[in-house]
């Protein structure tokens, strides 16, 4: 339930919305990379890309980008009220 006191927070912009894909695939992509360095360097670019994109998607989508996207709306809606 929302409070009708809240003011509402519209969808990001194209430029909020690349910074929020860059900060949640950049750090994904890293430590997959760190953690996986062993068993991914045999591969491939081509299949060490697509298995990194397959484990990363739905991390950055199911996993950061509400969060961070909840994060977001916080800070836009504290700064309203001040």
């Amino acid at each position: 339930m929302s409070d009708k006191n809240t003011p509402r927070v519209g969808p990001p912009t194209k430029h909020q919305l690349a910074l929020m894909i860059w900060l949640c695939v950049f750090p994904t992509l890293a430590l997959l990379n760190v953690t996986l360095a062993g068993w991914l360097s045999p591969m491939s670019t081509l299949l060490r890309t697509f298995v990194l994109a397959t484990i990363a998607v739905p991390i950055v989508i199911y996993g950061l980008m509400p969060q961070l996207h909840r994060i977001r709306v916080r800070v836009l809606s504290a700064r309203s009220t001040s």
